[in-house]
């Protein structure tokens, strides 16, 4: 059975995905067009290169989560080494490790660029904050005029990891200008309809993964200085993307994961929280299964191409 598959942002909660992931694959889904925002980036690039969702949690359980906060100079100037990290480089942290161990990863299944991939299998969302746009990688390429064999898919996947004031945004040079990308979580962290035909019915279905925190207002903010203020722009960011609405015909094809209080930014995570994430999103496709009917979701919500 095909399907097409949706990832949300969500920081190292994105673990959550590679359970679900795994348990539909179990059921006999295999995947088509895969899109990903920030950490669901990660996601959908390995599924598209080649992975199975049984491979990506070793993956994920042999992983190192505090190399992703790769440090600078800077960290070793005791008291002001964070704001001058912010003040200066526009984040506390560089996120060189992740394009570096994506890279590798890719390369093992032969995949570089985009031009390796075909046409339409993966979809990177990355926020353009220069130029205000939204990134649809590599759709968005010809604007840029960079031809895909020059763009890096681990590259794209950092850009759209990269959450601002948190990670430095990433100086990228086009043949318009150079532009400074963030986290695509910014403008879309859950763009489902990507993949909606508006010539016909789905031919399969398309199943968005979004993972919800609970007691997100637990705890509130102390805001002190500019490097408390940047966190809680991007806690709340997140928080805000994490309680929207969404509408109905969306809903019916999403597989939300519980991700308990687990922050995205938590790098630190133990045994047990990356256990929990992983059975969470096991157990959340596998009660979607159970009630999802795809004929059913054609009659209700694309009804006007029946």
């Amino acid at each position: 059975m095909k399907a097409d598959a949706v990832f949300e942002g969500g920081g190292v909660r994105g673990i959550g995905h590679v359970g679900a992931v795994q348990f539909l694959e179990e059921q006999g889904y295999e995947w088509n067009k895969l899109l990903g925002t920030s950490s669901g980036s990660i996601v959908a690039a390995l599924l598209a290169s080649g992975y199975s969702g049984k491979k990506l949690i070793d993956i994920m359980n042999n992983l190192d989560y505090q190399k992703f906060l790769g440090d600078t100079w800077l960290d070793n100037i005791p008291l002001v080494g964070e704001g001058l990290e912010v003040w200066f480089q526009m984040g506390l942290h560089d996120n060189d490790y992740l394009e570096k161990w994506l890279e590798n990863l890719l390369a093992k299944k032969g995949i570089h660029s985009f031009a390796d991939l075909p046409d339409d299998n993966l979809k990177i969302i990355a926020s353009d904050i220069t130029n205000g746009r939204m990134i649809i990688f590599p759709d968005s390429l010809d604007y840029y005029g960079i031809p895909k064999e020059k763009m890096s898919v681990a590259k794209a996947v950092r850009m759209s990891c990269s959450i601002p004031f948190f990670f430095k945004p990433i100086k990228w040079k086009t043949s318009k200008n150079t532009c400074y990308i963030v986290d695509g979580g910014v403008l879309s962290n859950y763009p489902v309809d990507i993949f909606d035909r508006s010539d016909g019915p789905p031919r399969w279905p398309t199943f968005g993964f979004r993972l919800s925190q609970e007691n997100i207002q637990s705890k509130p903010a102390e805001i002190d200085g500019p490097i408390s203020f940047g966190k809680a722009i991007v806690r709340t960011m997140y928080q805000a993307h994490d309680t929207r609405h969404i509408e109905k015909h969306s809903e019916v094809r999403t597989i939300f994961i519980p991700t308990g209080t687990i922050t995205g930014t938590k790098f630190s995570l133990s045994e047990r929280d990356r256990k929990f994430l992983y059975e969470s999103g096991y157990h959340a496709a596998q009660k979607f299964l159970e009630t999802w009917d795809f004929d059913d979701y054609k009659t209700k919500y694309r009804k006007n191409f029946n």
